[in-house]
């Protein structure tokens, strides 16, 4: 019997199945998008309709409930302190953490113990951040008995000019760690081959930084951008625990208006009053992507 010699055929490849008709994603997506159509669009819609109406009878009243709210003092003034508080706070946020991000991504040792060092403060829950700030800024805390060493004047840091200060540090010293893994993330995507050729041409570090490091990450920062927004107005949970339903003016938000128009059932008010924040939210994603959402094209 005559045997064959040479190489054996190279298997065939495994057959792929049919290619469908496009429907397989969004049966994976079927759960998530019924859940944020029954938790978040259906009630929105809802509000949408209830700010229209009067609290009493459900009454049509046209768009006297947003007149309403727009003259509302209580509300200027929350809306004032919210949009102070995020002017201030998302450009903080994004710059300390992209410094935290270049200084992290220089140490190649023991990297990623400074990653989860920063990371913590999100895994600690609010009720023990309102312990221990009150415990640090409460009038006979540690900051005031540092001042008293030192001889300076002890402050009110809870009930004064300060409190907006110690709010805004909270939010920084406890979202700074994961705007700082979006930054790194970006960094990772940049070809080190650029640093390369930068540096043989002459470029030094601070021109690197700008022509090559920032364009770069052009994409991460509309996306941190977005997110800090976003964070921005989960720090209700911080000033509620801290001073309660009416804090000090300085940091009398958008969040304490509607709870305690939530709890005095105003809800024609609180209804318009949540149209008008979900539209100026919207119209500052778009602005945000508008403005730097560019990144994301070649």
């Amino acid at each position: 019997m005559r045997h064959k010699t040479g190489t054996p055929p190279a298997e065939r490849p495994p057959r792929l199945p049919p290619e469908t008709d496009g429907a397989a994603p969004w049966l994976f997506l079927l759960p998530s998008l019924t859940a944020v159509s029954v938790l978040v669009l259906l009630p929105f819609l809802d509000a949408v309709r209830r700010s229209f109406l009067s609290a009493a009878g459900g009454r049509f009243v046209g768009l006297d409930n947003y007149r309403a709210v727009l003259e509302n003092q209580a509300f200027r003034l929350a809306a004032w302190n919210t949009l102070r508080f995020t002017a201030v706070c998302i450009p903080l946020l994004l710059a300390f953490s992209l410094l935290l991000a270049l200084l992290v991504g220089a140490v190649r040792e023991r990297r990623g113990i400074f990653k989860t060092s920063f990371l913590l403060p999100m895994a600690i829950p609010v009720a023990s951040i309102v312990l221990l700030w009150k415990a640090v800024f409460h009038e006979n805390g540690l900051f005031n008995s540092l001042l008293r060493l030192i001889g300076l004047p002890e402050q009110n840091w809870l009930d004064s000019g300060w409190t907006f200060g110690v709010l805004v540090f909270t939010y920084l010293w406890k979202n700074a760690g994961y705007d700082m893994v979006l930054w790194l993330s970006g960094l990772s995507g940049i070809p080190p081959a650029l640093y390369e050729s930068a540096a043989l041409d002459g470029a030094g570090a601070a021109q690197r930084f700008f022509r090559i490091t920032l364009p770069g990450l052009r994409p991460t920062l509309f996306t941190a951008a977005v997110l800090s927004l976003l964070n921005s107005f989960k720090v209700f949970r911080e000033a509620y625990l801290i001073a309660g339903g009416y804090p000090h003016r300085s940091i009398y938000m958008l969040q304490h208006l509607f709870n305690n128009w939530f709890l005095q059932l105003d809800t024609d008010k609180l209804c318009a009053g949540a149209v008008l924040l979900a539209l100026a939210a919207a119209g500052a994603a778009a602005l945000l992507q508008g403005l730097l959402g560019r990144g994301d094209r070649p």
